[in-house]
């Protein structure tokens, strides 16, 4: 584990900082205090006495690799006060004394405290004004297993994990450039998340990484229990309303450092095996990392299908709708979108059950054990559709192209993105059934307007690059092109 000595934000809002003094017993009666480890069984406290001088070592059990400070406690432990001569800095115990690598030395008590809660040990030796802090962190980690909502069919089946430092690792491992910067920050007054800001220097847009940075800084939330939504819901104050995702999430390490390798800033998470990608423009979701691990002109197949998709899962229903529901703007080659059978609800009405049925069934299905997923998505298709059919409650036709629509929600890898095209549709519906075509055209219009008028977190627009106009790089997310010496 690496303790994140350099490039640190410290961003935790508590007043009066106290710091260590010479005075070892007030400094270990402060610790006991602040930390409270006669309160929590996990909370070690360990006096330790070597050369005539008392030292205290503080960490969280469960945290720390223990065969490692093991062999720490048992270097200081035969140390002589022969060997101590000379030795007046903390610096200069900790360079003499403790053989590991990642060490410091620090006299800010909140600081202290913060590193030995997130599972540093901590040293408070008699006689030093500076406490030491050794980084003997070990989490527990799942396998980095590929993601289930990242597949690829081919390329590597990996996927970032919970701990944000073996993430870190796995971004160095595929870029192996000193411009790659992984900057940190703690945000919280409670959980003091760490985040891990990677970028280029040198290709990084210095406009956005600013404005990104000042706003992670304004936040003053207590918790940021739900690592990245947290987050963003703290970064997005002002369009609250607005459904569109304003971020990009992926948790493949591959994908992570092609976006950084572009230009782009890419946010790890401790706590969560998500990054996100910043900034991101509502076209970026027509990308997927599948289109890069077959050729060109493949992936570009890949890529125009899922654009299509896309467009049919947000415009063919209200369009269906608006038509059925004036025959007259049919023309002669789409008399088969009409309904000739009689039902008994009315289309709409029809719309926004088998709407409330597709989501009834999928939140089912994320509760189900993943044995029984499979029988229960079959048995919820047969009774929920045949039979609603044949009882005439349901019209055949718009089974079908809710089907379909719930089917192409699947051929993007954003969820997010799925259900703002959900909420956009029903709100082009309840204006169309209110106020027939004007209402279709009006509600379509205000949709445009708000993705028009949205900005990143970055303050980029969300349209880009149709929004402002940029044809190159355009036609870069329509076609995906072979890799040369201009496009790497």
């Amino acid at each position: 584990m690496r303790i994140f000595f350099l490039r640190v934000r410290m961003v935790v809002y508590m007043p009066n900082t106290a710091f260590f003094t010479d005075d070892f017993t007030a400094n270990v009666s402060m610790m006991d205090g602040l930390l409270r480890v006669n309160n929590s069984f996990d909370l070690v406290g360990r006096n330790i006495k070597f050369a005539s001088k008392n030292a205290k070592i503080y960490l969280v059990d469960g945290f720390i690799r223990e065969e490692i400070m093991v062999k720490i406690m048992g270097d200081m432990l035969m140390i002589t006060p022969e060997k101590l001569e000379g030795v007046t800095e903390s610096r200069d115990f900790a360079d003499k004394f403790i053989p590991y690598m990642e060490t410091d030395v620090m006299a800010d008590t909140e600081k202290f405290m913060t590193l030995v809660l997130s599972g540093a040990a901590g040293i408070l030796v008699e006689g030093y004004k500076e406490a030491i802090v050794v980084d003997v962190r070990t989490y527990p980690m799942r396998s980095v297993e590929e993601p289930d909502s990242s597949r690829v069919l081919m390329g590597p089946h990996e996927g970032f994990v919970e701990t944000l430092i073996f993430n870190t690792a796995m971004l160095r491992r595929r870029l192996r450039d000193p411009m790659l910067t992984v900057e940190t920050m703690q945000l919280g007054k409670r959980t003091k998340l760490d985040i891990a800001i990677c970028y280029l220097d040198d290709k990084v847009d210095r406009k956005h990484l600013r404005r990104l940075k000042n706003n992670l800084c304004k936040i003053e939330a207590n918790t940021l229990t739900m690592g990245q939504e947290s987050i963003l819901e703290s970064l997005s104050h002002g369009q609250r309303y607005n459904p569109f995702p304003k971020v990009r999430y992926t948790e493949r390490p591959d994908a992570a450092a092609a976006i950084i390798a572009e230009g782009s800033i890419v946010m790890i998470i401790d706590n969560t095996p998500a990054a996100m990608i910043v900034p991101t423009s509502f076209f970026d979701f027509m990308q997927d990392t599948n289109d890069f691990y077959f050729p060109a002109i493949i992936g570009t197949f890949l890529r125009l299908v899922r654009i299509t998709v896309s467009a049919l899962n947000f415009l063919v229903i209200p369009v269906w709708y608006v038509l059925i529901t004036h025959e007259q703007y049919i023309p002669a080659w789409l008399d088969f979108i009409k309904i000739e059978e009689p039902v008994s609800l009315p289309i709409f009405v029809q719309l926004l059950i088998i709407e409330m049925i597709v989501d009834t069934l999928q939140l089912a299905a994320l509760n189900t054990p993943k044995s029984l997923s499979s029988s229960f998505s079959l048995i919820g298709s047969l009774v929920l559709g045949e039979f609603a059919v044949k009882a005439q409650w349901l019209a055949s036709e718009v089974v079908l192209y809710m089907a379909f629509v719930a089917i192409a929600n699947f051929a993007h890898s954003s969820f997010e993105l799925g259900y703002a095209f959900k909420i956009s549709r029903l709100f082009m519906l309840v204006a169309t059934a209110i106020f027939g075509m004007y209402g279709f055209i009006g509600s379509f219009l205000l949709v445009f307007i708000m993705l028009a008028t949205t900005k990143t977190v970055t303050g980029r627009r969300y349209l880009y690059p149709f929004i402002p106009f940029n044809a190159k790089a355009m036609g870069r997310l329509f076609i995906r092109r072979p890799l040369s010496k201009d496009n790497n």
